[in-house]
């Protein structure tokens, strides 16, 4: 199935929902420096970064990684061990990689341009439906409906009513106005982070509370976010979990080479070290860590 996309729409004037919402955002809007540009690589480093991560700690961090790698050929000449060294504190390195590979992908298959179809942001590692669309959406300004957990939530509470990975896609499509792809989308995002929130929503401050279905009705439980598609649950426990042991031994290979004596205590279980290698190598099958013949560790 194609999912090619037409090229914006001319404005056309926005329903009484969507006018509500748009004017708060032009008096409301977080000032955020990944919305000062429409280039696509920042966008696709923005939101990549983004994920499961808070607002205040991707800023600075935005911010050192575009100066270092100010476009997609700079990122995709360099070495994977400097694109995981300057994501440190941004979590899920697997990330990093995938931006380094979909970066050279873009360089090889592309030219260096990002393509500004659907299909073919689809296809670059890395890039799933919610990336592509918000590479759409922000980047090239289209009419598309962008849902992370945040716009998710939001339209659920409009609805009134959990919905489905198809039903959100279509009514977050059906919601943009016309020409205003890149704010309305950016408006919901705001909504859901600083109004609309997951607990003790501030309905009472909403700007559209006036057009929601489940504040109408006196917001019954269950909320109608939970079970919503795009709304996380709660996450497995992080401590003494796999994902920590390989967070701390890409943290320690970031300061250099770890030796095979060193592996357990390096990811925090000292006095287990089966477990270490088992979960270090879990990190040489993701393209992150290289093993040497002599049983040394680095970054890929």
């Amino acid at each position: 199935m194609s999912h090619r996309l037409s090229a914006p729409a001319a404005a056309d004037p926005p329903g009484e929902q969507q006018a509500l919402l748009l004017a708060w955002f032009e008096t409301s809007r977080r000032d955020l420096p990944w919305r000062r540009s429409r280039d696509p690589w920042a966008v696709l480093v923005s939101e990549l970064m983004l994920q499961q991560t808070q607002v205040a700690r991707v800023a600075p961090k935005f911010l050192a990684f575009l100066e270092r790698f100010p476009d997609v050929g700079s990122c995709a000449a360099a070495d994977l061990a400097e694109v995981v060294t300057l994501w440190a504190g941004l979590g899920y390195n697997r990330r990093a990689r995938n931006l380094h590979q979909c970066a050279s992908v873009v360089v090889e298959r592309h030219g260096g341009v990002f393509p500004d179809e659907l299909d073919a942001l689809l296809a670059l590692p890395g890039v799933g439906p919610y990336t592509a669309r918000a590479v759409l959406a922000f980047a090239f300004e289209r009419d598309v409906g962008v849902i992370d957990a945040n716009a998710a939530r939001v339209l659920a509470r409009w609805q009134a009513r959990p919905l489905k990975r198809r039903e959100a896609q279509e009514l977050a499509d059906a919601a943009v106005p016309p020409g205003h792809g890149w704010s309305w989308n950016q408006a919901m995002l705001d909504l859901g982070a600083t109004v609309c929130t997951a607990r003790n929503p501030s309905c009472g401050s909403c700007a559209v509370a006036a057009t929601c279905g489940w504040a109408r009705d006196g917001r019954p439980g269950p909320d109608p976010s939970v079970g919503t598609f795009g709304v996380s649950g709660r996450q497995s426990r992080f401590a003494d979990s796999d994902r920590q042991g390989r967070g701390r031994l890409v943290d320690a290979l970031r300061s250099g080479p770890v030796t095979g004596p060193d592996l357990a205590a390096a990811m925090g279980w000292p006095a287990d070290p089966q477990r270490a290698e088992r979960v270090a190598v879990t990190l040489v099958a993701d393209g992150l860590v290289r093993c040497s013949a002599s049983g040394v560790w680095h970054l890929a």
